[in-house]
């Protein structure tokens, strides 16, 4: 189908899964880089009322978000094949390297996930994976992916909703309608970000108010922002976006828990940092206009006058599609064991959805690979007729 048009920004990682989904049911396209060209940003705010990315036209349509339910609708083709050796939920980290690993082993594989790179795309920078003393999680994720792609493996752009297990096949169903049959799962859900819960967030979120910065920022060039949260995250975005933003303000509910080289790095770059203070109300109609923020130790309220809102406070796991198939944490964490097994045996999991405390990039990418090996040896066992009992919980 041609003519269709895609607004994105460079660093975007849904702008890139746009892309992807369009490549690979052949449907020809052109990209228009919002973040670089304010005539094509006031094109796309006008076409569909966003100043967030992606937003897919095709005549009449207007899509916006990473929509893979609408994207099939339009472009897509029904999902056919047998018996996997396994299906990889999920496609940041973990998942693409678990990818690897069972391709080496020969297991016939399928990732199924609704982006690549989950919330490592996200990061500005990363300084701290091995081999490279800089990268941004977009690269790096571009070059898991580029490996991946290499490989015997597919990668289905699609959401999952539910897996269960029927005799000895486990049966994963997607939001596009289909299901995998698997004889093992990999669980690497990722995590999704924490918004505020306040009113009016759904109907401002894409009209000012993002949880994707990476994405979004680029929109907000000469534009005063506000950042919500005191991490790593946070600190870095406040960072990046005091670059091409008129003024920012990194909004702290307690005291900054980042490394200490952002704090210096942040107020080199003139952002206002406001230390135990809540955001209280959302103003604006169509668009963000102001936010009005409350310090938690005088009570005083104040309004600022800004036109984005980035938050970066914190992410809650993906797990909710898993209904009680595996036991959870109280936070909502997959419980494995040291070598990644689940309490059902065939289901492995690995990544920040797991009770595994260290939640880095590299940590997820090395329990990929052991989640995959788990895979492999339980699939071994089980042609032998010798499956390992559950998990000890």
């Amino acid at each position: 189908m041609a003519g269709v048009k895609v607004y994105t920004t460079e660093s975007c990682p849904y702008c890139r899964m746009v892309i992807a989904f369009l490549e690979k049911h052949g449907v020809e396209y052109e990209t228009v880089d919002v973040g670089r060209d304010r005539a094509a940003a006031r094109e796309m705010i006008a076409v569909s009322g966003q100043r967030g990315v992606p937003v897919t036209v095709s005549g009449d349509e207007v899509i916006v978000g990473f929509d893979v339910e609408r994207l099939q609708e339009l472009f897509g083709k029904p999902v056919t094949g047998g018996v996997y050796d396994v299906v990889i939920v999920g496609a940041g980290p973990a998942g693409l390297t678990a990818a690897v690993y069972c391709a080496r082993k020969l297991m016939k594989s399928v990732i199924i996930s609704e982006n690549i790179g989950g919330q490592a795309t996200w990061s500005w920078s990363v300084e701290n994976y091995m081999g490279f003393r800089m990268i941004t999680g977009e690269d790096l994720i571009r070059k898991f992916e580029e490996q991946v792609r290499g490989l015997d493996v597919s990668l289905e752009l699609d959401s999952v909703q539910s897996v269960r297990k029927e005799g000895d096949i486990f049966l994963v169903r997607t939001a596009l309608g289909n299901t995998y049959r698997c004889r093992t799962v990999i669980l690497t859900p990722g995590k999704q970000p924490r918004t505020l819960g306040l009113p009016d967030e759904d109907r401002l979120m894409g009209r000012g108010v993002s949880v994707c910065s990476t994405c979004d920022g680029p929109l907000f060039r000469g534009r005063s922002v506000a950042v919500v949260g005191g991490g790593n995250a946070a600190v870095q975005t406040a960072i990046e976006m005091a670059k091409i933003a008129s003024s920012v303000a990194l909004i702290v509910r307690s005291t900054l828990k980042c490394d200490e080289i952002y704090i210096d790095r942040a107020k080199e770059m003139g952002v206002q940092i406001l230390l135990h203070s809540e955001v209280l109300a959302l103003h604006g109609d169509e668009v963000l206009t102001g936010i009005t923020i409350r310090d938690r130790e005088t009570g005083e309220e104040t309004i600022l006058d800004v036109e984005g809102l980035l938050l970066e406070i914190g992410l809650v796991p993906n797990t909710g599609f898993l209904n009680g198939l595996v036991a959870l944490n109280e936070q909502g964490e997959i419980v494995i064991d040291e070598n990644n097994h689940t309490s059902v045996p065939g289901v492995f999991a690995a990544g920040d959805a797991t009770c595994i405390k260290g939640k880095q990039i590299i940590i997820a990418a090395g329990e990929g690979a052991k989640a995959a090996l788990a895979a492999h040896e339980h699939l071994l066992m089980e042609d032998l007729s010798c499956v390992p009992p559950p998990m000890a919980l």
